[in-house]
């Protein structure tokens, strides 16, 4: 599959795989400044100098990268993040640090992944009945921890 990219900053880097089976393409942070530090508890958008076009039938899909949640407790904090495939403007992450220490952000930095991922849109239908299932409408936890 073909996607369209530009690079809006000369700093800006073109997401790459880090090995043949990789689902994901890790998206690089584009910063106005060498760094920047994220407190605890706090969030923060970090711009990857990025604009895509993802195919028709597709969505990108942003995931926390799992070196930096493990070492840092540094996730993005709408994961997954949804880009769509009309959407045109730059690819933006927003890191939080659930950890209990700063953490530091480098410009050209591997921040989060990106997993290109097919979707079907539903035709809804309104009904006076749905069918019965066992387990009906028992929500969270219903079925055991």
């Amino acid at each position: 599959m073909l996607v369209k990219f530009q690079l809006l900053h000369d700093e800006a880097i073109v997401p790459t795989y880090a090995s043949s089976g990789s689902a994901g393409c890790d998206l690089y942070a584009c910063l106005d400044k060498d760094e920047f530090s994220l407190s605890p508890n706090c969030r923060q958008l970090v711009q990857t100098g990025l604009v895509a076009e993802i195919p028709a039938g597709y969505f990108g899909m942003v995931c926390s990268r799992s070196g930096l949640a493990k070492k840092f407790g540094l996730t993005v904090l709408n994961a997954p993040g949804i880009i769509d495939c009309d959407y045109r403007g730059e690819i933006g992450v927003i890191l939080y640090n659930g950890g209990s220490d700063q953490v530091v952000i480098k410009n050209k930095q591997r921040i989060a992944q990106l997993i290109i991922v097919p979707y079907v849109q539903a035709e809804w239908i309104k009904t006076d009945i749905l069918s019965e299932t066992n387990r009906g409408s028992g929500g969270f936890g219903s079925s055991g921890i």
